[in-house]
């Protein structure tokens, strides 16, 4: 078997628009909030993430605003019994 090759090159994908969707509620409680400190590492000035979430994260958020700052912004885009809506704007 040979040995993998890693190489570090800007990411190829992104969308027209700059949002990408992120459904936390599909994702096992105990990785969720890696998964989306992940993801938001991920994005890149002025893209966002529409994250929606089966409740409402408000431990997340203070989480989110200690580790990043004034780097990620948020606003609710929905509030609702069957999920909140929230996009994440990185500047």
């Amino acid at each position: 078997m040979e040995p993998l090759l890693v190489v570090n090159q800007p990411h190829a994908h992104r969308s027209a628009d700059n949002i990408y969707p992120f459904d936390a509620s599909g994702i096992a409680k105990r990785f969720r909030h890696a998964a989306i400190f992940g993801a938001l590492n991920a994005l890149e000035p002025g893209e966002t993430m529409a994250f929606f979430n089966d409740h409402d994260p408000l431990p997340l958020l203070r989480q989110i605003e200690q580790f990043f700052g004034e780097k990620v912004r948020y606003e609710y885009v929905s509030r609702a019994p069957e999920g909140v809506r929230i996009d994440f704007h990185v500047v």
